[in-house]
């Protein structure tokens, strides 16, 4: 009964988290109010407040079945010590990052949310320091792979791995913002994966 219990729980609990989801894609962060989203989850405002302190923690929480993933596929990903092509791989996991976004319909609405439909004042400043805390994990690991790249011979003598690994992740979150806002896929969704291997064939020497 206990487990039934939790697992009903669990259930009640990410119901909450996709309604929240749908209700900030159309009416945006801060014009959606905790009952709009009891409403579209068909549960009580209470029921929200047993799993979530606020609609920060919420959205929280739906920022974290994004990006926990993310972080974890960036580790396999970037992390090879004895990766023979570190370039490659970080070409790989930003062209994965695309076809992700192309594939998981969840993951593309909250990419809209969290780019185009949220704005980072009063209680969500603290959201804004932990998704820059996020970029600077990211741009970290990117650094670590193009250290690797320029032992290996694989950058000019002059390239810089620090300076290498910001202006790709500069790159990459302009890249992911357009992605964004071309909903017709006319401009920038159908080229992304190309302007990715673009800008990746100019860190090779």
């Amino acid at each position: 009964m206990v487990r039934k219990t939790k697992e009903d729980a669990e259930l009640t609990r990410q119901g909450i988290i996709r309604a929240a989801r749908e209700v900030f894609l159309v009416r945006g962060v801060s014009r959606t109010t905790m009952e709009h989203i009891a409403i579209q989850a068909g549960v009580t405002r209470g029921a929200i407040y047993w799993h979530f302190n606020n609609k920060t923690d919420l959205f929280q929480a739906m920022r974290e079945q994004v990006f926990l993933p993310l972080i974890d596929r960036m580790d396999d990903t970037l992390l090879v010590e004895d990766s023979e092509n570190p370039i490659a791989r970080i070409e790989n996991f930003l062209c994965k990052t695309i076809q992700m976004l192309n594939e998981n319909t969840e993951t593309r609405k909250m990419y809209e949310i969290m780019m185009i439909k949220c704005e980072y004042v009063g209680e969500f400043s603290t959201v804004l320091r932990q998704t820059l805390l996020t970029s600077s994990g990211i741009e970290e690991k990117m650094q670590l792979a193009y250290e690797r790249a320029k032992e290996q011979g694989q950058l000019q003598p002059s390239h810089d791995p620090a300076q290498l690994a910001i202006d790709t992740q500069l790159f990459f979150v302009g890249l992911l913002l357009m992605w964004v806002r071309d909903s017709e896929g006319s401009h920038f969704r159908n080229r992304a994966i190309e302007l990715i291997k673009a800008h990746m064939r100019l860190r090779h020497r």
